[in-house]
């Protein structure tokens, strides 16, 4: 990607070229270029001065929803499908290039892109898809949540689907304090999620030689039907549609010069912060593809994929007392990361797509209470098992959505029009739209074979 950040150019270039409409009001207003950045300072400073939206992002690849599909290939199918995680985060990583890319050169997050870009029906019709699929995303992080609590403190789980609706409350106080301390706190959690899988690693004992050869993909994976339906759900549920709108969002936060010169860097710097930080989340979920092989693949237990299973059978089958407590406390943090990501995608959807500015409680209690709702009565009326299928629910509808965001993505940033200098080089944009078949064709089989398991 050298060929398009070196700058070759201080011209501002016209805003509005290949748009539409012009955008009038920038995303995320409150915080627009709210973190300074030092045109002068040294490699360490610019890289420390724009690290913080990668860790923002990395959350959606370690969420709740992705939990269940590391765990039932590890049970089953032991160090095999860690290639399939691999990959899973090469295709996250290029994607999630082109979202901070295309908010940076142009000064529109997705969803201003796209109400740009197409006409206000099918701009509309975009929201409304968007916002099932944060809904269905929220509601898969609000139920991680509670499982959690219920697992850790046995708090019933809708008392736990309601205690979740406090994260709205630390968004706005730390938000109002600065941007910084929301980044600080999800990067926090992450390295609290990563310490207590270094643990679980280092207590399953896992075959350092078997999971390196998983890291090479196996001919099993396409003739071993099962292996092949597993994998096929890493993959397609790997990228997360709300973290495209994100991504692009919070990628104009720091106040870097809008002119060639500063575009390139800004786009260098970023590109750094977002590739860093996604190997965070490769490395939580082959830890938790790892440490399921290590502890249930060979003990008898293959048929382990539920969480609260795994949590109960994790102590005992290692010999380890804190096991289960730290997978809970992982999950916990995982949830709770989660959720402060997805209030903040909720936002800027309905301000992009929208153009309807509220005030950022309103909008955040909104989008809490659209997954709370279902979650609750779900919670009251069926229990840990009907959250389950709930759980299961949401990653389909994510995985209908997915093509939604992720094709604008890749028309927009291979656009010269719109792009500049900065478009998306022919290597690039073959990659791209590779990327995008694949995970694309990916998710509707899966849909398929979801659909068919349900009928």
């Amino acid at each position: 990607m050298a060929e398009e950040l070196e700058p070759t150019s201080n011209s501002e270039p016209n805003s509005h070229a290949g748009w539409r409409r012009g955008v009038t009001t920038p995303s995320m207003a409150e915080v627009h270029s709210s973190i300074p950045v030092s045109a002068t300072a040294g490699f360490w400073r610019k890289l420390f001065a724009f690290t913080g939206p990668g860790l923002m992002v990395a959350v959606g690849y370690m969420d709740p929803g992705n939990w269940a599909t590391d765990l039932a290939g590890g049970a089953q199918f032991g160090y095999t499908l860690l290639s399939v995680v691999l990959i899973s985060n090469m295709m996250a990583i290029l994607l999630q290039h082109l979202a901070l890319k295309l908010g940076i050169v142009t000064g529109r997050d997705l969803a201003q892109a796209c109400r740009d870009h197409y006409s206000p029906t099918a701009s509309f019709l975009l929201w409304v898809l968007c916002e099932i699929a944060i809904a269905a995303c929220d509601l898969a992080e609000v139920i991680g949540s509670a499982v959690a609590l219920n697992l850790l403190f046995r708090i019933p789980l809708i008392i736990g689907v309601i205690l979740t609706a406090a994260d709205v409350l630390v968004i706005l106080y730390l938000q109002h304090k600065s941007f910084r301390y929301v980044e600080s706190l999800v990067g926090g959690l992450i390295f609290l999620i990563s310490g207590c899988f270094a643990y679980e690693l280092i207590a399953s004992s896992p075959d350092i030689n078997a999971m390196l050869g998983g890291l090479i993909p196996s001919p099993q994976l396409v003739t071993n039907p099962a292996m092949l339906y597993i994998a096929i759900g890493i993959l397609g549920a790997t990228v997360m549609p709300h973290n495209l709108y994100l991504h692009s969002s919070i990628s104009q936060t720091r106040a870097f010069e809008r002119n060639d010169t500063g575009k390139a860097m800004a786009i260098k710097f970023a590109t750094i912060d977002s590739t860093v930080a996604l190997f965070f989340a490769v490395f939580i979920n082959a830890a938790i593809l790892i440490l399921s092989a290590a502890a249930f693949h060979g003990s008898g237990h293959q048929d382990v994929a539920d969480i609260s299973d795994a949590y109960q059978l994790l102590s005992p089958v290692l010999g380890a007392s804190l096991a289960g407590t730290l997978f809970g406390v992982a999950l916990l943090a995982s949830g709770q990361n989660a959720t402060l990501t997805g209030t903040m995608a909720g936002q800027i959807v309905m301000e992009g797509f929208l153009d309807i500015r509220l005030r950022p409680w309103v909008r955040r209690m909104m989008t809490r209470l659209i997954a709370i709702v279902p979650a609750a009565v779900v919670a009251a009326l069926y229990g840990s098992s009907g959250v389950g299928r709930l759980l299961v629910l949401s990653q389909v509808v994510l995985s209908l959505q997915l093509s939604f965001a992720v094709v604008p993505l890749v028309l927009f940033t291979s656009d010269k029009l719109k792009m500049g200098r900065f478009v998306n080089p022919s290597w690039l944009k073959v990659m791209a739209w590779i990327v995008t078949i694949v995970i694309v064709s990916l998710n509707v089989y899966l849909l398929g074979q979801t659909i068919y398991g349900w009928l």
